[in-house]
C-alpha cells in the first residue's frame, strides 16, 4: 500500500484526532508531558486536575520541595525523576526564558528533563507546529505496518518524516498515537477494525488465513 493510500484510510479511520491529556497553558502541557512517560493519559489527567489547582506555573511549582511533589504525582510512577525534572524545567524557564515554555525546539530541548518526543508533543500540540512525536505506541505501529524496522524512536521519526508530507506530521502523530492505543494494541490488537492487515507483520504472523 502506498503511503498516500494508507493516510487517506487512516485520515478516514481517525479523522479528528484529539491530545487526551488535559490542560490549559503551554506549562501544563509540559509538565503532562513529562508525567506521561511510562504512564497513562487517564492516570495524568487525574494527578494533574489536583496538581494544577495550586501549583499551575513555574513559580508556583517552585514552592513545594521535591518530596512534596514526589507525594502529589506518585501514582504516575517513576515519580522521583520525574519530580526533579519537573522542578529542574520550571527553574530552567524562569531563569532562562522569563517562565514562558520557549516555541523553539532546540531551545525547549535545552530545558532539563525534556527530550525530544516531549519537545515534540508540546510543539506540535501548544504550537501547531510541524513535528511527528515517537511514543510507544507511534514505534510499535510504525515496525508492524513495515514502516521502520526499529527500536530506536529517533530514527522511526526520521523515517516517517520522508514518508509523509510535512504539514501531516502533527495530525499523523495523534492519528498513529489514537490507532496504536485504540486499534493496534500491544496486547491483544483489534485486527477486526483495522484498515491495514495486507501490510501489517503482526497480522502475518498471527492470523492463519494468512500464513497458510
Amino acid at each position: 500500500m502506498e503511503t498516500k493510500e494508507f493516510y487517506k484510510k487512516l485520515d478516514e479511520l481517525i479523522p479528528e484526532p484529539e491530545c487526551e491529556l488535559e490542560y490549559k497553558s503551554v506549562y501544563q502541557l509540559l509538565v503532562a508531558v513529562i508525567l506521561s512517560a511510562q504512564c497513562t493519559d487517564k492516570r495524568v489527567n487525574i494527578v494533574t486536575k489536583e496538581l494544577f489547582k495550586d501549583y499551575d506555573s513555574p513559580e508556583k511549582m517552585l514552592t513545594l520541595s521535591q518530596s512534596e511533589l514526589e507525594e502529589k504525582i506518585h501514582s504516575c510512577g517513576f515519580y522521583h525523576n520525574k519530580a526533579k525534572n519537573i522542578l529542574s524545567m520550571s527553574k530552567d524557564l524562569i531563569e532562562k526564558f522569563d517562565g514562558q515554555v520557549p516555541q523553539d525546539l532546540d531551545k525547549m530541548q535545552s530545558l532539563a528533563g525534556v527530550g525530544r518526543k516531549t519537545a515534540n508533543v508540546v510543539y506540535s500540540e501548544a504550537f501547531k507546529g510541524d513535528a511527528i512525536a515517537v511514543d510507544t505506541h507511534v514505534l510499535r505501529v510504525s515496525n508492524r505496518l513495515g514502516f521502520v524496522k526499529t527500536d530506536n524512536p529517533y530514527k522511526c521519526e526520521l523515517v516517517l518524516m520522508k514518508l509523509f508530507d510535512k504539514s501531516k506530521w502533527g495530525k499523523l502523530h495523534l492519528q498513529l498515537v489514537h490507532f496504536g492505543r485504540y486499534i493496534c494494541k500491544a496486547i491483544k490488537p483489534q485486527c477486526e477494525k483495522c484498515l491495514f492487515t495486507d501490510m501489517c507483520t503482526y497480522y502475518a504472523m498471527n492470523n492463519t488465513k494468512y500464513t497458510m
